[in-house]
Formats: structure tokens, sequence, C-alpha cells
């Protein structure tokens, strides 16, 4: 029996009763026939949470554990820059798992959809609790593929810290900002890991330097790489000034050693290491009042004297404000400095306690996530992660609350409060969480199921999907009749496709992938339109007269204006159904039948005859819209696409000739280590297949990544052949 899941975070303060927040994060599908409350399935896990060799924690410091030790944290990054073998890695030396997964061999155990261990890639997000030295971690592994940044933005909403993962040889890549905007829109303090740093072409300097001028923030160097590259062997801890060097005869990375550096054994590091830990300190100063005031007082005349701990305690409330985040560094494949990234998961990223939610919410049954496997627990206390069952009417961006007048009771409690201490946030606009912003499908197409009889299975499978994934879109086409499936990429859609196949057993047919064009209009036109019905005893009568023109603020929505002699108390009554009939209008433009932006729709007159219904009022206000957009001069509009694309100097030329036969726009070609980096713009209809076509001009050796950038009108040329092969002359 396949049953949903949601994911909850805990209430950050202390409530009587088991108030919960709707993570609304994402679901899990599970089977739920073999589950048994405190036992889990199919893997060799090496311990439950809160089992520590032969000891046994008592049940409630496993399931509730102090909220200052709790900590709620996100990997994120672009595609291919280590996440999920960086998750897997601290599953592992948290005593999570026994052996280590790797994502080439399919068996992560965050990355456990079909999908996912097929293609080598994050799909769905994936929570995993788990303990580190006395610390209860809630960790979400993110997409780092653009086709499911939705999925990045629903974690980040409600996590309270992020570790933000990039590829030492590459440094700031395309989707490393999109995730990075996420974060600083949500306000999430993060810290930075350097992975791949044994990888060929990693460096340190250019990593730091990338994210201090690609995403204009404050580095703080907290370790520095012993040898790159091949010579890659380990770390120095600068705020310690200790050296950790992994033993190269251990196949785990468990067995390393710290060491301090002294002047006999390591010159010419430990004076590199001092330069790096005076210039964090200064760093850190400038950043944090209450340590300059330490920093100029009692150690103005040697830094080497300032205590770890201060410091670090300096780095903690700096990295909360955000004004600079901390660097690591290490290698995840060859199991190098992970277990350091885990303590300064823990020293530095907030607790629950320290990121201001003020949520209410009442759930019955509860379940602590381990990736695909759950364990059933009686309660939650604040500041924890967990899923429910059921909640069939809940979809992502809601807030759950037991009732109303609890949710008012707290707004108001939360005013007195605000009163009381007159402070100036409105406590009682953060009782419930803002919504996700989902972004608009790029691709559609048609999809159909083996038989007509099969047509309700599909219907419940996309219903299903859809609460699942909100990016996904789904319409019945007016014309045809045909279910058209949206999605935000090639990939995506695919996805949807096979879990169709897999999950729902349909073998569903696609229809040729298109763009998902819009259309818009370049003057001014007026329409008038009269509806005459009687239908019964009644008659339905309206005159309406409309004008449609172009606006130039960018608007997927019409701008809806009343000219003053529409009479007050007709509009009170009418209105709606105006909107309505506009709003209906706009959903298909004249050219392609593609949604129409970019236009301000203004009523000059309405006439109803009395007893009209609104239905008609509505039917007649479309119409006429429809008729004055097809009076003025149409243009369609382009989804333009965001291009990176990084290739060896040798490939450079065809990429290029490539490109401008797709007609792409170059921007810039940057240099990165031994590799170009071509910058542009290009016709999302241009780029489809371009995966295929790019590996075969490389040799394999290129990678890209493509975001939308935003709509461009065609020019005439292009736009006519494209009218002309779906009118089918060509």
């Amino acid at each position: 029996m396949l049953t949903n899941l949601r994911i909850f975070a805990m209430n950050h303060q202390t409530i009587p009763s088991a108030h919960i927040n709707n993570l609304c994060c994402y679901k899990i599908r599970a089977s739920f026939k073999r589950l048994k409350p405190y036992v889990l399935l199919g893997r060799n896990y090496s311990s439950l949470p809160g089992l520590i060799g032969n000891d046994i924690k008592s049940l409630h410091s496993v399931i509730n554990p102090p909220i200052a030790k709790i900590r709620n944290i996100g990997i994120m990054a672009h595609i291919d820059a280590g996440k999920t073998t960086t998750t897997e890695r601290i599953l592992y030396y948290s005593g999570y798992t026994r052996s280590l997964g790797d994502v080439d061999d399919g068996d992560t155990v965050t990355d456990f959809m079909a999908q996912e261990r097929e293609r080598g890639i994050t799909i769905q997000s994936a929570a995993v609790t788990f303990d580190w030295k006395g610390y209860r971690v809630n960790l979400i592994d993110t997409p780092g593929h653009v086709d499911f940044t939705l999925e990045v933005e629903r974690c980040l909403r409600v996590l309270d810290g992020a570790v933000a993962v990039f590829d030492a040889s590459a440094g700031v890549e395309a989707q490393t900002l999109t995730v990075w905007r996420q974060a600083d829109k949500h306000k999430i303090p993060r810290i930075c890991f350097l992975n791949k740093m044994d990888k060929t072409g990693a460096s340190f300097k250019y990593a730091v330097e990338s994210i201090r001028e690609k995403l204009k923030a404050k580095p703080l160097l907290l370790q520095l790489p012993i040898g790159e590259a091949k010579t890659f062997k380990g770390l120095v801890d600068v705020v310690t000034k200790e050296k950790l060097l992994w033993n190269s005869n251990s196949n785990d990375g468990k067995d390393f050693e710290r060491k301090p550096l002294l002047e006999v054994s390591d010159p010419e590091l430990l004076k590199e290491t001092i330069e790096a830990r005076n210039a964090l300190i200064e760093q850190v100063a400038d950043l944090d009042d209450e340590f300059a005031d330490l920093v100029l007082g009692e150690f103005s005349e040697n830094f080497d004297l300032l205590p770890a701990e201060k410091l670090q305690n300096a780095i903690h409330r700096v990295t909360l404000a955000q004004t600079a985040v901390p660097v690591l560094c290490g290698s995840a494949l060859k199991n190098k400095g992970v277990q350091p990234l885990l303590d300064a998961v823990t020293m530095y990223l907030p607790s629950p306690e320290e990121r201001n939610y003020e949520f209410l919410e009442r759930i019955s049954r509860l379940l602590l996530p381990f990736a695909d496997q759950h364990i059933e627990i009686s309660s939650l206390t604040a500041g924890n992660i967990a899923l429910t069952v059921g909640l069939k009417h809940t979809a992502t961006g809601d807030t759950l609350v037991s009732s109303k007048s609890s949710a008012l009771a707290a707004a108001r409690r939360a005013e007195r409060e605000e009163e009381k201490q007159h402070r100036k946030n409105n406590e009682a606009e953060r009782l419930l969480l803002a919504g996700v912003e989902i972004p608009e499908p790029v691709f559609f197409c048609t999809i159909e199921p083996p038989s007509v009889a099969k047509q309700p299975d599909l219907e419940h499978a996309l219903k299903c999907l859809q609460r699942e994934d909100p990016s996904l879109k789904v319409r019945l086409d007016p014309d045809s009749g045909q279910t058209i499936l949206c999605g935000m990429g090639e990939l995506h859609i695919e996805i949807i496709h096979d879990r169709i196949k897999r999950e729902y057993g349909l073998e569903t047919y696609l229809g040729p992938l298109q763009v998902a064009y819009r259309e818009t209009i370049l003057n001014s036109a007026c329409a008038t339109d009269t509806l005459d019905r009687t239908l019964g005893d009644q008659r339905h009568l309206v005159t309406v007269e409309v004008e449609a023109r172009p606006i130039e603020t960018s608007s997927l929505m019409p701008v809806i204006e009343y000219a003053e002699s529409i009479h007050e108390d007709l509009l009170k009554v009418s209105q709606e159904a105006i909107e309505n009939g506009i709003h209906s209008a706009c959903l298909q433009g004249p050219l392609l039948g593609s949604p129409v932006q970019d236009v301000a729709i203004t009523l000059h007159s309405l006439t109803v005859h009395p007893g009209t219904s609104t239905t008609m009022i509505s039917a007649c206000v479309s119409r006429c819209v429809q008729k004055a957009l097809k009076k003025a001069d149409k243009q369609v509009l382009e989804p333009l696409m965001n291009l990176e694309v990084t290739v060896a100097r040798d490939y450079l030329s065809p990429v290029l000739g490539d490109l401008a036969q797709r007609r792409g726009n170059i921007q810039e070609i940057q240099t990165r280590q031994d590799n170009k980096v071509v910058i542009g713009f290009v016709p999302l209809a241009e780029i489809m297949g371009y995966s295929t076509a790019l590996r075969t001009l490389t040799s394999g050796s290129a990678t890209f990544a493509l975001e939308l950038s935003t709509y461009q009108a065609m020019n005439p040329q292009d736009q006519n052949t494209l009218l002309n092969r779906r009118s089918g002359l060509t």
C-alpha cells in the first residue's frame, strides 16, 4: 500500500501539545506493509540513532534531543559538485551506514529513486536524521539540476542552515548562483565546502576568488589544503593551527591524525597558517563588534594568544548574521575532510532556537525520516524535522494549524508581545510561512494512456505527481481534448514519464516535445461584442466594449483597468465575472494559442440586461477581448535561456560554430584553469537535444548548464517559419 508522506519542521518555541510547522518540502512515497515502530528495514545500518556501541540512550533523548543540539541543514550545489557523495560520507562517518555508498554504483542512501540511481543525479530531495558528537543533525540532500530547482526552493525555506558544495576545479558554476540566490532570499546561514581538491585542475585560490567575485560573499578561510590535485593529502585547521593528515593505507578515511604545526617540522606551512589566521582574525573583527573589542583589548599585541574557542564563537555569530561564509575544503570521494566539515556544521550553523520562526501546527501520526526508511514516533519537540502521513488536501506552501481560532489567538498573542516590547518587526506576520515561488514551465507535450479505459488512472497519477511536484503543470487542450504535460525541461518531463510507468504501472505515450511560447501585441486595438441569448424564460443580454494595449512592464497576468463611465454598482456585481472573462481570453493568444502577456485590458463600456447571469457576462467579455487581440499587430515571444558551456580549448571553435547556428548570442568567454567557459544566451527552441550534440562535438568532454532568462520577441523571419510549421505549410 503506497502512502503519501510530508515532511514537517517543529515550532522553535516550546508548545504544550504537538504543534508542528508544515515543511511541505516534498513527499516521499514508501511502502508501509513491513514498517514496524523503531525498526529500520532494507539496509544494514550500523545503529539506530542514539545507539553508541552497546550503550542505549533513553527513548526520550533519541527522539527529543535538546534544541540547542539540533542542526537542520541542506546540502546544495551545482550538478556534479559532489553533494550526494559528501552526504554519503557524512552518513558513513556518523555511523548511519556500514558501507560507503557511491553515486556511480547506484547504491547511495539519499538517491533511492530508480531514476536517480540510473542517471547518477539527485532528482528528489531526501531527508536523513543522524547523530554526530552529541548533536542531532537533520540533513536534506537537494538536486543540482536546473529542472528541479523547485526542490531546492521548498527545502531552503524551512532549513536553519546550509552547506554549499563547490567543485574546486570549477568554483562557482551556473546553478551555484541560482541556489545561492535562493538561500539569500530565505536568509539561510551557510558554510562552503570546496570539494574535489584531489581533481586535476583543482585550485583552492581560484575557487575562493570565484566565491568572492561571483557570489559577492566574504569567504572566511578556516582551512588551507595541503597539496592540490594529485598531491592533495590533507588540510590545515587555521583556527587551531593544526594539520590533519589522512592515512594513505585507510580505505574509508576514518583514520586521520591531527597534529599541531611546529616550527621544527613545518616551518613554511606554519608561517602560511599564522598569516592566514591573523587575516581571519582581522576579517572577523571587522564584522563582529564583540570580537573586535576582545582583539583590540586583551590580544592586540599578539594574536597567537587568542584562544581558538573565542574565534570560533565569533565565526558562529558572523555566520548567523550572514555577513561572511566559512570556507572549508576536502575530497568527499577520496574520504578526506568530511569529519571536519561535520564539526563545522555543529559549530557554526544555527540551532533552531537561533532562527526566528514562530509557527503553530497540530499533527497526529509522526515518523522520523531516514531517506526511504522511516521510524514511527509518538511525539516530537521544538526544532526537529519529521514526516506525517496523509494530508490529502495539502500542497507545498501550506501552513497547517489545529484550528482557525488557535491561529488567530497566536496572532493576537504575538501582537500583544509586540506592543509590550515595542519591536519593529511584526511577529504576527511571521506566524505563517511564505509560499514558494513556482516557476512557469518552458516545455510541454501531449500525454496519452494506452487505452481510453486507463484515462482515469492516468489522471489520478498526474494529480498525485502534481501535488508532489508543483512545477509540473497539467492542462486539457480545449480543441483536441488531449492532456498536456508541462514541465521545466526535457529531463523533468522524461522523469515524470518514467515515474508514471514505474510507480503507477501505466505505459503512456508522449507526443513531440514543444516549447512553451507566449504572445503579446504591438499596438492598441478596440472591439465591441454583444451576447443575446434566451434560456428558458430568461433573456441574457450583454454589450461590451474593451481596449487591448501593450505595456512595457513584463507581466504574465493582464493589467485590468476600468473607464470612469462604468457604473460603480454594476461593477460591484459584475467585477469578478469581467476579470474571469479577461483572464480566460488571455490564456490562449490568436497566433499559437499560447498565453498572452504584457497587455493591459481596459473596459470602456458594459451594458447588462436585468437577470443576465454572470456566466454570460464572463463569456461576452472573453469573446470581446479575443476580438481586440486579433485586431492588433501580434508578436510571438520565445523563452531565452542563459547558457554556460565548459569546454577544453581544443574544442572551443566547433562549439562556438554550433551555437551560432542555434541563434546563440555569446556574451563572454572566460578562462577556468585549462578550460574555456562560454557564457551567453540561446533560444530554448534551438537547444533541444543539445547534450547529445555537445558530446559528439567534444568527444564527451564538455559540460553545460541552462537556466531560463526571459522571454524575447522573435524576429519576423523566425516567427513566420514557426507559424507556417504549426499550420502545416512547411
